[in-house]
């Protein structure tokens, strides 16, 4: 106890230039430092407490460009943190949001997150701000971080409540698909729309700040995801979608991910109450779901575990491309061609 308190009140004299929010958050990794365990299972990996000791650093050393605020709280009560980065010294023409980890074991895109906050802090792209949520998930992650500790192989994908967050939206949560008659559970989704606390929070964010464009960053896949994802029409952006996805896919060295249309990734499959078709059908903003990776499966016997089937033993070649691609949209948002267009 006596420990925490120290840590947090150096914490907070150490970072004088920072709002009182972004004290707050210096207060709040220190004390996420000091409460949880240096050493874990899965080392390649940000525990949480490693997540906000390295966004508290940044934000230290660069309050003018790293600004922490609070989204939101989780079901749980934790703290649902986000990062405003900026180039102070010219004024934004368009607006980012990249969020990460909506599903409890998609640990690889908050590495992609991190390492874009920590990348962003060293070199800011001018004339775009960007919002970044390295956890949506808070309490999901919490669990399976237990777990991890313990050695306990769960499957998770909600939150404290096990419900989908993404499956929590409200736009194109029905289908007409004749599909849905077969196989009903491919058409899920949670009791209500916006009934959890980090679904509301995020929409709540969406709906104050209209940003320009939006990256979900999931696991795993290979794809770059754009609206709709519940129902097979295109949409009025379609090519655009397909010019946006272009430019991200072309700033990958290894393996590049593609540009698709979610609904129209198998002919059976609608994603119900999308976290990118919300942003998209009740913004306007040009919303992304990048399936980070192809899977972390390189044995027979990763099959068995299901961190590993979504999360490779080495998260860092995938943070460095997820760093390329989100610079070329960044920069493109930059340039003022990216504009929300009201809700189609």
């Amino acid at each position: 106890m006596l420990l925490a308190l120290l840590t947090a009140t150096l914490a907070q004299a150490t970072c004088g230039a920072c709002s009182a929010e972004g004290r707050a958050y210096q207060v709040y990794a220190a004390e996420a430092r000091a409460a949880s365990a240096e050493d874990h299972p899965e080392n390649a990996y940000l525990f949480a407490a490693d997540v906000h000791e390295e966004l508290a650093t940044i934000s230290g050393e660069r309050p003018g460009v790293v600004r922490p605020f609070r989204v939101g709280t989780s079901g749980a009560d934790r703290p649902i943190w986000a990062l405003r980065l900026v180039d102070p010294a010219v004024p934004a023409r368009g607006t980012l949001l990249v969020f990460a980890n909506i599903h409890a074991l998609e640990w690889v895109p908050t590495e992609v997150a991190v390492a874009f906050a920590l990348d962003f802090a060293a070199a800011p792209i001018p004339g775009v701000e960007i919002v970044l949520i390295p956890s949506l998930n808070v309490d999901g992650r919490a669990l399976v971080e237990e777990d991890l500790r313990a050695g306990r192989n769960v499957y998770r994908r909600g939150n404290a409540a096990r419900v989908d967050l993404n499956r929590d939206f409200a736009v194109n949560r029905e289908s007409r698909a004749i599909w849905k008659a077969l196989i009903p559970g491919r058409y899920v989704v949670s009791p209500a729309p916006l009934s959890q606390p980090e679904s509301r929070a995020l929409d709540a964010l969406a709906d104050a700040e209209r940003f320009d464009a939006a990256v979900s960053l999931h696991a795993f896949g290979g794809f770059f995801y754009s609206p709709w994802a519940g129902r097979w029409e295109r949409p009025a952006d379609h090519a655009e979608f397909g010019r946006l996805g272009g430019l991200m896919q072309n700033a990958m060295v290894n393996h590049p991910y593609r540009p698709r249309q979610l609904s129209r990734w198998g002919f059976v499959f609608r994603g119900l109450g999308m976290e990118l078709d919300h942003l998209y059908g009740s913004y306007g903003t040009y919303a992304f779901l990048v399936e980070t990776t192809r899977s972390g499966v390189e044995t027979l016997a990763d099959l068995g575990s299901n961190f590993r089937i979504y999360n490779p033993r080495d998260p860092g070649p995938h943070a460095r491309e997820g760093v390329r691609y989100l610079r070329a949209l960044a920069t493109e948002v930059a340039s003022g061609r990216v504009q929300a267009r009201g809700a189609p």
